[in-house]
């Protein structure tokens, strides 16, 4: 169980230090001493650019970070399509990079634990990892269902009471497409030419053209293909974006 009181000090923090300390205090009230907070404004942004909060250990944050490893963990992985919360295991990780990431975690004290995704009302999309350096057996994972009520609630106190200093964290030059912006770039991807996608959405070449010229002039590119890597590489589209 846990203390109400210790929930609503998270709504009370003044700043984010001490949301930070009460957090991980509530994480160490359940017997997981490391705990990594992470949100991002919507799966567009990419996670380089996410509100973080963590006590793992400094030089596997740096190693994680410097490596790209987010983009293949399978508990960043799991977060992004589903709402279950997700026991740690050797074979949630299998072999690969994964496994060697996993073995890597485990040297660094995270060897067991729990990560329950987040998706915001307005498309946010994050995680909360409760990790441990116990090891992932039968009795720690019967232990673990019987707090996962709890954890559930810090998840979600903590993206309710987080809302107010992660305001601004979003990178400040990432560019906003329109909605018609991204469509014609994701045709443009696929290879297709502007008169081409004049006849896919119903509107004049000279209207597609337009919209392409604002992309780039977004972008600071000169050329349509370089405004679909820019794209890419930002996470506004995907490679699977394109219409079928």
């Amino acid at each position: 169980m846990i203390e109400t009181a210790l929930l609503l000090e998270l709504l009370e923090a003044g700043d984010d230090r001490t949301w930070t300390e009460r957090l991980f205090k509530l994480a160490h009230s359940l017997g997981f001493d490391q705990v990594l907070f992470g949100v991002v404004p919507s799966r567009h942004v990419r996670f380089e650019h996410a509100f973080t909060r963590s006590n793992y250990s400094a030089e596997w944050r740096e190693r994680y970070d410097a490596n790209g490893f987010a983009y293949v963990d399978p508990t960043v992985g799991h977060c992004v399509s589903n709402i279950l919360p997700l026991i740690w295991a050797p074979s949630t990780f299998g072999g690969g990079v994964p496994g060697a990431l996993y073995e890597e975690a485990s040297a660094h004290g995270i060897r067991s634990g729990v990560t329950l995704p987040i998706h915001g009302p307005h498309g946010e999309l994050g995680m909360v990892s409760f990790a441990s350096d116990m090891r992932p057996d039968a009795p720690f994972e019967q232990q673990l269902l019987q707090t996962l009520p709890a954890l559930s609630l810090i998840r979600d106190y903590a993206f309710a009471s987080s809302a107010r200093f992660r305001e601004g964290k979003l990178e400040p030059d990432l560019p906003r497409l329109t909605r018609r912006e991204l469509e014609v770039l994701q045709w443009v991807m696929v290879g297709k030419s502007s008169w081409e996608i004049a006849r896919i959405t119903n509107c004049s070449e000279a209207t597609v053209n337009f919209h392409l010229a604002n992309v780039r002039q977004k972008f600071g590119v000169n050329t349509r293909q370089q405004a679909v890597v820019k794209a890419i590489a930002l996470g506004l589209i995907t490679p699977e974006d394109h219409h079928r």
